[in-house]
């Protein structure tokens, strides 16, 4: 039995995608690769349309995260300071990253399950200013809720004051207006909505966030990296065969139809979970107008524990995922990232009948 990925990445795989692993084994110093890595960086910015006289993407060797490191580290200067807008565990780990790299900064810390205050965050840049640069997650997994990112964006735009997002768990599957968020970058990965593989995320930014980068870490250094990578070179060597999983995968995505095609897949299947669950008494935390349609949280049904829920639906052939921190003991969460269908999730709501008789 093919055991299904429901978490939140990494995803199951198309055969398309797992396919091009099997690759001929490649040295990444020839020109073969440096086509193969030229693509993936015109694709990314193809997904929303980016101009490349304004943007590039940057493509590294790392987890989601060492992109959102890398983003941070490298894009707020050393007389910058920077403003974190966190309502989870993700906001969180930026805060983290701030202080490891000695940035200064301020955390507006909301709780996990509410949204970002607008009015609060338009009060900070008023109050505690001034800022160079406003960090926020786009999705934050936490909880499954979608971030207002043009909110964001505007108030950010009003202050003159740099946004960088991780759009981690968002990008290829949720609108993303880089203009008018007044956004400096973007930091995402693979192996989530573009359903690649694990070891290659990107950093999209402006030519001129670029130009100004600071070299606070060596390996992550988000400037040699991209100018390394626009003269057709590396720094290092990188995961080969994770660059071709997502060159095929960034294939794959503009074969379906992009974005837009995406959006509405994640979205139907999303509310096939959300309305299958509800009639089985198994509540969702947030309503859909706040939730992304990547990933939702849900209430453990009446007196069962996560992991007993999480080992008898695998042995059924599904992965599902915790709840974080104080959240653990009152909600399990659920992504429709990957190659799923409408009869997978159909098998799985039939899984929750038999666990929940």
């Amino acid at each position: 039995m093919k055991t299904l990925l429901l978490n939140p990445g990494p995803v199951t795989l198309s055969e398309r995608v797992r396919q091009s692993l099997l690759q001929p084994d490649l040295c990444h110093r020839e020109s073969d690769f440096y086509d193969l890595q030229d693509e993936a960086r015109t694709r990314l910015l193809d997904a929303y349309e980016l101009d490349p006289q304004k943007w590039a993407a940057t493509l590294m060797t790392a987890s989601g995260t060492g992109a959102v490191e890398s983003m941070i580290a490298s894009l707020v200067p050393a007389d910058g300071r920077l403003l974190v807008v966190q309502n989870g565990v993700y906001g969180e780990r930026i805060a983290n990253i701030a202080k490891q790299y000695g940035i200064e900064y301020l955390a507006l810390a909301h709780d996990w399950m509410s949204a970002p205050d607008l009015a609060a965050v338009a009060r900070c840049l008023d109050t505690e200013g001034p800022f160079s640069h406003v960090a926020v997650v786009h999705h934050e997994t936490t909880t499954g809720r979608l971030n207002d990112l043009n909110g964001i964006g505007s108030l950010c735009a009003l202050h003159g004051v740099q946004l960088l997002v991780d759009a981690v768990s968002s990008f290829g599957a949720e609108t993303i207006d880089f203009d008018a968020a007044n956004i400096a970058a973007v930091a995402a990965t693979a192996n989530k909505c573009l359903h690649g593989v694990p070891g290659a995320s990107f950093v999209i930014a402006t030519h001129g966030a670029i130009e100004r980068a600071s070299s606070r870490t060596y390996y992550l250094d988000l400037g040699r990296l991209a100018r390394m990578q626009a003269a057709r070179n590396t720094p290092f060597t990188p995961s080969v065969h994770a660059y071709y999983a997502l060159v095929e995968a960034l294939r794959e995505f503009e074969d379906e139809g992009g974005v837009p095609a995406r959006h509405a897949r994640y979205a139907a299947l999303a509310e096939q979970v959300r309305n299958g669950l509800a009639a089985r008494g198994i509540a969702s935390i947030l309503p859909p107008e706040h939730s992304s349609v990547v990933l939702r949280a849900y209430e453990l049904p009446r007196g069962v524990a996560y992991e007993p829920l999480h080992d008898a639906l695998k042995a059924h052939g599904f992965v599902i995922y915790a709840g974080q921190g104080d959240l653990s003991k009152r909600l399990f969460r659920i992504s429709t990232m990957g190659a799923l269908t409408a009869a997978d999730i159909e098998r799985l709501l039939q899984a929750f009948d038999v666990l929940t008789r």
